[in-house]
């Protein structure tokens, strides 16, 4: 059972703040957006909070700080208004996404060493691959190569003659980087970026780099959904018990 604390009984806007670290203003937007219970209102107007809504503001923070405010903002109303099945059931895809992505990172990394370590042999013009060899090297399909060729991606040499595309050593290393950093998570405008700044550079050592820091990012915040744990049981806690703010009592406090 969750237990009852009296200091927390009666809070206002102020209070609620300095407890979690928010100004009045921010308490007020979580409470505006459902992340928090709707206050309840003393006989003057003013909002007051109990237990329910620190625990709730506390449990947004801890998300907030591993998966980012926004998807926190978005998932919060959701875990407030669920039952204690669903919510855990939330919380526990939350770790299973991050796990998901750091496999593709890493097998991103691993498609980049591989890159890597081809990119220091001689290559010979009998070594051009077409666009079927190269689809199947890379496990993806000709019309994804295609459209990457489209997109400005990569830059196979085209047969004059008969409009069949060519892939080279330096269309290889891109469709190898592209593959890689698809299967990283990254969506089409960011390696288009990614790529104008690598040309002429250490190519597939830099988009190595950029992988790295993304899978050092999600270390972090794997180890930030875990200290939120705390905070995540006392929500589902609250939920299991669907606590009930009592009646306001007591003396009328400014709530500013």
């Amino acid at each position: 059972m969750m237990t009852h604390n009296p200091q927390v009984s009666l809070l206002t806007t102020v209070g609620l703040g300095r407890l979690v670290g928010y100004s009045t203003q921010q308490v007020r937007d979580l409470e505006r957006l459902g992340i928090i219970p709707p206050a309840e209102r003393a006989a003057n107007g003013y909002r007051r909070y109990g237990e329910q809504h620190l625990v709730a503001a506390r449990a947004y923070r801890s998300l907030a700080s591993a998966i980012g405010p926004v998807p926190a903002r978005r998932l919060m109303p959701t875990l407030i208004d669920s039952t204690v099945d669903d919510a855990a059931e939330r919380i526990d895809e939350l770790h299973a996404a991050l796990a998901r992505e750091r496999s593709r990172v890493k097998e991103a990394l691993r498609g980049l060493d591989a890159a890597v370590g081809e990119s220091a042999d001689v290559f010979a013009d009998e070594d051009a691959m077409t666009i079927a060899e190269l689809a199947q090297a890379l496990d993806v399909r000709a019309s994804a190569l295609r459209h990457w060729e489209r997109e400005g991606l990569i830059h196979p040499l085209r047969s004059v003659a008969s409009a069949s595309r060519t892939y080279g050593a330096r269309a290889i290393t891109e469709a190898r980087v592209v593959a890689a950093l698809r299967a990283g998570g990254y969506g089409i405008p960011p390696i288009a970026r990614i790529l104008e700044q690598l040309r002429g550079q250490a190519l597939t050592a830099d988009a190595q780099r950029i992988l790295a820091d993304r899978l050092a990012d999600l270390t972090r915040r794997s180890v930030a959904l875990l200290a939120a744990a705390g905070d995540l049981h006392g929500l589902l806690q609250m939920l299991s018990e669907r606590v009930v703010v009592g009646a306001v009592s007591g003396p009328n406090a400014p709530d500013e």
